[in-house]
């Protein structure tokens, strides 16, 4: 929310535009929520792409970490530590045959990301369905735009798209939550059975102490040559 104005559901296609690494788009919105499609970021991604990509001649500048910071509740963790590229280690844990543990440690990349995180989609579990909605979440989930997992399967006629798929989709939701730096991230953000409560505390810690991070360009890294901005060339409707 901003000056009054709330939208809710940004994570996705703002973990889209930052990983494919669009600095200015316009967006327009009819309603208060970003339409979830069929739950990924990869229709965002045909979309960009379809539309087209524009460089600019003004470096992209980033926000690079120089202290370690964390964030802990209840046994749950998200951390981010120096690093001269933007690195995500991510482990979940849901107590089900299809999910279980798992983990992803990637250095993102917008190919990278396009072909192995975008198409990840949003889940749940069936037996939780009535209290989220209770809750007033969910109200528009289907089959069509999530990953619904029974006691002991799932309910999608076409199976999962990843066998890690929720740790993928976590992946998503998490660069999504640290767009709302503003910035491209040069750091490690390691992810412990974390969530949006504390990807927002984590960004709201990096945000009220300047002292833990740098801004900088990409040829002040000394490790490859400068990066340029990018932008959507076009509206797609």
């Amino acid at each position: 929310m901003r000056r009054g104005v709330f939208i809710s559901t940004t994570e996705h296609v703002l973990s889209v535009l930052y990983s494919m690494g669009i600095d200015n788009a316009y967006i327009e919105l009819d309603n208060l929520e970003v339409p979830i499609l069929d739950g990924s970021g990869a229709p965002f991604v045909d979309l960009i792409r379809e539309a087209g990509i524009v460089t600019y001649r003004r470096p992209r500048r980033y926000l690079r970490i120089v202290k370690p910071v964390r964030v802990e509740n209840n046994g749950k963790t998200v951390s981010i530590l120096p690093a001269n590229a933007f690195e995500l280690e991510c482990h979940v844990f849901f107590k089900h045959p299809l999910v279980d543990e798992q983990s992803l440690d990637l250095t993102l990349t917008p190919e990278q990301y396009a072909s192995e995180i975008a198409p990840a989609r949003t889940f749940g579990f069936d037996y939780e369905l009535d209290q989220m909605r209770e809750m007033g979440l969910i109200r528009g989930a289907s089959l069509e735009n999530a990953v619904c997992f029974t006691r002991s399967g799932i309910a999608n006629p076409e199976g999962l798209r990843f066998p890690d798929e929720c740790c993928r989709h976590k992946v998503l939701d998490l660069i999504g939550d640290l767009a709302l730096m503003g910035r491209p991230v040069l750091g490690r953000v390691v992810a412990e059975r974390a969530g949006h409560a504390m990807h927002a505390a984590l960004v709201h810690r990096l945000m009220t102490d300047s002292s833990l991070y740098e801004v900088v360009t990409w040829d002040q890294v000394q490790i490859r040559p400068a990066a340029s901005s990018t932008s959507v060339a076009a509206m797609v409707g």
